[in-house]
């Protein structure tokens, strides 16, 4: 008797859809509701703050089984602004982005490993200027919940190091990479 009730416990258990389950999400860039900012070292003396202002991309989330999420971002290369034009034409040149060459970035995620408390890793592969490399992405989940206009959203934000002339970058005094700031909300559609 036992054993049937094990097996019947089994059986609906495996039956009953789960509560929760993967939603798809589209980052909320019409709303500027998410951003990918830059920080690079000036000629070794201070900091420059830039960000892309024109991007956008999906991403799964599911809490029950983070590690089966996923994310995808395509970002306009040519949207570079650091608020001062001069400056954002230099870093627009083949000197630099190049973006007449490479006007777009993406971002491909094969990997989210959670850690724990609402962090993870998520790693996958960076196009920037032709150039094709795996990065890891420090994320944490901030919330999720309905929003005031009958919507759903979660939201992320993560931090990641790059180096320049991993992706054939020009270096420019001291600075051999860049740190990026991102900030990700999502509407669940």
């Amino acid at each position: 008797m036992k054993k049937q009730l094990l097996a019947l416990g089994l059986l609906t258990a495996f039956s009953i859809p789960s509560i929760a389950s993967a939603a798809d999400y589209v980052i909320d860039t019409k709303g500027a509701h998410a951003s990918i900012n830059l920080k690079i070292k000036h000629l070794g003396y201070s900091w420059i703050k830039g960000r892309f202002n024109t991007f956008d991309g999906t991403f799964s989330y599911d809490p029950m089984n983070i590690s089966a999420s996923k994310v995808n971002v395509n970002v306009d290369t040519t949207s570079f602004d650091t608020n001062h034009a001069e400056r954002d034409k230099h870093v627009r040149s083949e000197d630099f982005l190049d973006v007449k060459k490479y006007s777009t970035a993406t971002f491909t995620s094969n990997k989210v490993e959670p850690k724990g408390n609402g962090e993870m890793t998520i790693s996958g592969d960076l196009t920037l200027h032709g150039q094709t490399k795996p990065i890891a992405i420090d994320a944490v989940f901030v919330g999720e919940g309905e929003d005031p206009w009958g919507g759903y959203r979660a939201g992320f934000t993560g931090t990641t190091r790059i180096e320049l002339k991993d992706f054939g970058i020009q270096v420019m005094g001291e600075s051999s990479y860049a740190d990026l700031e991102l900030h990700v909300e999502g509407i669940r559609q």
